[in-house]
């Protein structure tokens, strides 16, 4: 029950990715530009990522029972004081609930299942992590629909996204909830049956030590992995933010431009994409190792991205699936980054680990929307329309793969000076085990 109360969580907090289906009805109701629209998607982004880095200690020490709940009371809660901002047409209070309250709640939500699910799954990890990451990159698949139904119904002006908004926080709440009552935490030096692990360690970056938080942050191994997921991050995030205005600016001079239903159509099977790329690829990892994996995200990307820059609009189906491939690509680095950790810095503190490399999200989540909606505002300002709204986004995300796909180069076994010794290990661990212990 384990995976099903991961996923419980993440699907709901999945939700964040199909933003992009509120950014034109809050655009024509508050009078916003591309770019005010996406501040509270931003700014989830980056308390997503200062929640997980300050939180995963916390998250570790308590358990992820404590962590889901916290996490169901401030993502529903988020979406509460946002149905409130859009009533009285306040819009700071959409940017303040969304974005930073339900941004905590993304944070803490996120990494609750993470290290808890390769302590029941260590023989293997990235297949452990694709499972609970798969419901966030699919929680999209989920609410854009269901989303843009509740707006037809309720209408997209100010009353219609108040109660669009109002239904989430409540719905939400409820199915989260499962989630705090399924979830435990293995006994102490619980092992799979026949699983050996030491025979884990036949690649050159895969330890059976150990390294603390505060050690990790201190290594180069960290921050070569903190510029690949920072900038694969960037490169998705970009595409996903503005997915649905995105596609109808593409096309929209061409003889079969997209309609509004079909755009977010486009978001859901970006949505889908993402959540197949963070099983698929995940636990393609397992067998052919992290770093190949990353080779695979940030090559192949730079790849797709160069395909939609040249193509332009000539093409809907290929733009679609270059833009799939590159949403998969980003999914599955989500996905398999728990893994490459534990790879690196064993078990001991990888939750905590996680967290603060996922500040490396917080900066993507406002460089990515940022890079898209500024240069497609500033094209828009001179007059230009269709491709030419994105191509200089396209080239800047190609650069920064290459610079994450260099970085991911560089990454090799950690130094054993930074290794925690094996008694204060079991010493650590103790408390830990013993909270929802199953």
């Amino acid at each position: 029950m384990i995976p099903p109360a991961a996923l419980s969580v993440h699907l709901a907090i999945g939700q964040a990715y199909s933003w992009s289906v509120f950014k034109k009805p809050l655009e024509s109701a508050f009078g916003l530009t591309g770019t005010a629209s996406a501040l509270p998607f931003q700014l989830g982004i980056v308390m997503l990522g200062l929640s997980a880095a300050f939180g995963g200690t916390l998250v570790e020490r308590n358990g992820p029972r404590w962590a889901m709940f916290v996490s169901m009371i401030c993502f529903s809660s988020g979406f509460l004081i946002s149905a409130l901002g859009v009533a009285l047409g306040q819009y700071w209070l959409v940017v303040l609930g969304y974005g930073f309250v339900g941004g905590i709640g993304l944070g803490i939500g996120y990494i609750s299942p993470v290290s808890t699910l390769m302590k029941w799954f260590p023989d293997r990890p990235g297949m452990a992590t694709g499972i609970a990451i798969m419901g966030f990159g699919g929680g999209a698949l989920i609410a854009s629909p269901w989303s843009t139904e509740m707006l037809s119904a309720f209408g997209s002006d100010l009353g219609g996204i108040s109660k669009t908004f109002l239904v989430h926080g409540l719905v939400y709440a409820v199915f989260m909830s499962m989630g705090v009552f399924l979830i435990r935490v293995p006994r102490e030096g619980w092992r799979p049956p026949g699983w050996d692990p030491a025979k884990t360690a036949v690649r050159s970056l895969v330890t059976t030590a150990n390294v603390s938080a505060r050690n990790a942050i201190r290594t180069p191994q960290f921050w070569c992995l903190w510029v690949v997921l920072c900038f694969n991050v960037t490169a998705g995030i970009g595409i996903l933010e503005k997915a649905a205005p995105m596609i109808g600016d593409f096309f929209a001079n061409t003889s079969t431009p997209v309609a509004a239903s079909a755009a977010a159509g486009f978001v859901a099977l970006l949505s889908l994409a993402n959540m197949a790329g963070r099983i698929v690829w995940s636990s393609t990892s397992d067998v052919i190792g992290r770093k190949n994996m990353y080779r695979v995200y940030l090559g192949v990307g730079a790849l797709f991205y160069l395909v939609i820059a040249l193509a332009g609009d000539s093409s809907t189906p290929l733009f679609i699936v270059c833009a799939m491939g590159i949403l998969s690509f980003y999914g599955g680095g989500f996905a398999t980054v728990p893994a490459y950790l534990k790879d690196l810095f064993g078990t001991y503190q990888v939750g905590a680990i996680h967290g603060r490399l996922l500040t490396a999200w917080s900066t993507a989540g406002v460089l990515g929307p940022l890079i898209v909606n500024a240069v497609a505002d500033s094209q828009e300002a001179a007059g230009r329309s269709g491709p030419s709204l994105y191509t200089t986004s396209l080239y800047i995300m190609i650069v920064l793969l290459a610079v994450g796909f260099l970085a991911n180069e560089l990454i090799r076994p950690v130094n054993p000076v930074h290794h925690e010794p094996p008694v204060e290990e079991a010493g650590q661990q103790g408390p830990l085990a013993m909270r929802g212990e199953a």
